[in-house]
């Protein structure tokens, strides 16, 4: 089996980001709640995608790349980060976003303040962007340009293997700590992160289950499966990549990309219990998953259940 270190990455974020036990919110609930704060990552306003951004840029420099293109929702941390991380390295960012949601303030002024080219394709559906992006490309390898293409939520087997380095990240948090998390619960809204830490569960957290909660109605049952088998496969993993690991919960409300009520309440909640901010898009409807769980008495009293707060606060501000 291939390491992780075997791949070239750029170490764009501060790692490893903080985990720690909510104390207010525990009591309060009566559970174990833990919280891992890849919201502190230490570019822009942090976030998951930073860890998927070091391996796919690294390979987009080794390719000679000078620009890159990503799609996403008009509040798309993703593409915010992905923005940021080109302009860390001297590159130009094409966004190519979804006309819908919400479509001003947020993401979309660090976009700009990112230096980053924003287009927006009134479509429901990611074949319209990826084509409008294939359009955009040839016109710069027309001009002698060297485009590096990234699909949304830079979810690729290269982009998870982030993930299954977070996971390494938080058995050795969880072993300084003395706990043994039972499960560990995060936003899916493209894939790629939750792919990344289920198998990267199997492989350094035994016994740990992962779930995902999907902000939107795509079928992550079949995209992380895979997701995770392209992953397993890149890393040379021979072990059991099996459809039971997969553990999904939906959390979408009126719409992907538009906030719910139990979204909304989650996000007040945790700030006020707390003082940590999530967004009311992605990690707000984690938040509010995770906590319908703990109410259908999904997990037990004496059970561990990390957060993993994958960033996403610019869009509290988007109107």
């Amino acid at each position: 089996m291939k390491q992780i270190t075997d791949f070239p990455n750029l170490p764009l974020g501060l790692l490893p980001t903080p985990l720690y036990r909510l104390e207010n919110l525990s009591r309060e609930l009566g559970r174990n709640l833990y919280i891992k704060r890849d919201d502190l990552m230490g570019v822009a306003l942090g976030g998951n995608k930073v860890r998927k951004l070091e391996f796919l840029l690294a390979d987009a420099r080794s390719k000679g790349a000078d620009v890159v293109l990503t799609a996403g929702g008009p509040q798309s941390n993703h593409a915010m980060l992905t923005a940021a991380c080109a302009a860390r390295l001297g590159m130009e960012a094409i966004l190519v976003l979804k006309k819908r949601g919400v479509l001003e303030g947020g993401n979309l002024i660090l976009d700009r303040i990112f230096g980053a080219e924003v287009r927006f394709v009134d479509t429901d559906s990611y074949d319209d962007v990826y084509g409008e992006m294939d359009r955009l490309m040839e016109d710069l390898r027309r001009q002698g340009r060297t485009p590096y293409f990234i699909p949304v939520g830079g979810s690729v087997p290269l982009g998870c293997l982030g993930y299954v380095n977070c996971a390494k990240e938080i058995a050795n948090q969880a072993e300084e700590l003395g706990v043994a998390f039972d499960a560990i619960v995060s936003a899916t809204g493209s894939g790629g992160t939750y792919a990344g830490l289920t198998l990267g569960a199997k492989l350094f957290l035994p016994g740990t289950q992962s779930v995902g909660i999907g902000v939107c109605d795509d079928p992550f049952e079949e995209i992380a499966y895979d997701l995770m088998e392209g992953t397993a496969r890149l890393l040379e993993w021979d072990g059991p990549v099996e459809r039971e690991d997969i553990h999904i919960r939906y959390h979408i409300g009126p719409g992907y990309a538009v906030p719910s009520p139990e979204g909304t309440a989650a996000v007040e909640r945790l700030a006020r219990t707390e003082g940590v901010l999530v967004d009311p898009v992605y990690t707000g409807k984690a938040l509010a998953g995770l906590l319908q769980l703990l109410e259908e008495g999904c997990f037990g009293e004496e059970e561990n259940v990390l957060f993993v707060h994958t960033g996403g606060a610019g869009a509290l501000f988007a109107v």
